[in-house]
């Protein structure tokens, strides 16, 4: 007769809780796109209340509609820009933030639902329990920092604050780079029963720290609008760095509340965040792992699109591939860095 401890083993899929994982980083990467999309439509506001539970049904009736119009008739960004919008326009930029908000609720339960299914049948291995349930309370966390990003375009300013916007999107890329994580060292698992959880590297760190950087500066620049400040590369006009813009005291708030400096950084931090990405694979590359292919190709691109993002002064379709590829290039460096990190008992 098994022991209890080796019943428990034999019964952890750690494929199968894998799988379910990749498919739910999968939809975050939507969230990601989709996000993206509500932000360059200028969508974000057009949802004046937080219903977590009864905010799934969309207004089904004229009267419903009209009533939501009222309360964005509100808000600062209406009487800033929007006087004289139609019904059928605000329809328009209710669709995109009504869309983010449902595929969140979706995410949550396509997280929790199969969470629970996995642990009541005891599938899970052993030790990955409490990062589950820990990635599933951030997850939920994610929702009230939403909440609290779109409040602060609801009073005095008209939009949102950006510093808020780059929590939220952050957050969403840590969930996303945890479930990856989490989601290989499964894999690994299910490989050999005798590995353990990879650990970080020191390229590994350098890498992720330089990249986590260069995404706080995308959400300043998409968030301050700052991309349309110059649409011109590698000048900015007829400068590096344009002489007599305005700056404000105290200095170091210019790095993260002016549109041209943020502009400056973003651009510039990239190459230090991609030679960090370059080393990184080189390092996996070593280890057999293909994700350093994947890491300079996707990096390249994300150089290109970006450049390509303040060329084209922000078009959407250019923006959004940007902000889609910046995800994917994060999933890359997750498994070039898992890589580098595998180990066995």
């Amino acid at each position: 007769m098994l022991q209890p401890s080796a019943a428990f083993l034999s019964r952890a899929r750690p494929h199968s809780v894998a799988r379910w994982l990749f498919a739910v980083a999968g939809l975050i990467v939507a969230m990601v796109v989709i996000g993206g999309i509500t932000r360059l439509t200028e969508s974000g506001l057009s949802i004046t209340t937080w219903k977590p539970i009864s905010g799934i049904v969309p207004p089904l009736t004229d009267a419903d509609w009209q009533a939501e119009f009222a309360n964005y008739r509100k808000i600062p960004e209406y009487a800033a820009f929007n006087q004289g919008m139609t019904l059928a326009g605000f329809k328009g930029i209710f669709f995109w933030e009504y869309l983010h908000r449902v595929l969140g609720r979706i995410i949550g339960l396509a997280f929790a639902l199969p969470l629970l299914w996995f642990a009541v049948r005891r599938q899970i291995p052993a030790g990955y329990g409490w990062r589950l349930v820990a990635l599933l309370a951030l997850g939920g966390f994610q929702g009230a920092i939403g909440w609290w990003m779109v409040a602060s375009g609801l009073s005095e300013r008209t939009d949102v604050s950006h510093v808020r916007l780059a929590v939220h999107l952050l957050t969403a890329l840590t969930i996303l780079a945890g479930i990856v994580w989490t989601a290989l060292d499964l894999i690994a698992l299910h490989r050999n029963p005798l590995s353990c959880p990879a650990r970080l590297t020191r390229v590994a760190v350098a890498a992720l720290a330089l990249l986590f950087v260069q995404l706080v500066y995308g959400a300043f620049t998409a968030g301050l609008d700052a991309g349309y400040a110059f649409a011109s590369w590698p000048l900015m006009g007829d400068a590096l760095f344009p002489a007599g813009v305005p700056l404000v005291d105290p200095a170091w708030r210019n790095a993260v509340d002016n549109p041209v400096v943020v502009q400056f950084i973003h651009r510039w931090w990239a190459f230090a965040a991609a030679a960090a990405l370059t080393w990184l694979a080189v390092a996996a590359t070593r280890t057999g792992s293909k994700a350093g292919f994947w890491v300079v190709g996707l990096v390249t691109l994300q150089i290109m699109l970006g450049i390509a993002t303040l060329m084209t002064g922000v078009q959407i379709d250019v923006a959004v591939a940007h902000q889609a590829n910046a995800a994917l290039l994060l999933i890359a460096t997750v498994f070039a860095a898992h890589a580098c990190g595998r180990r066995t008992a």
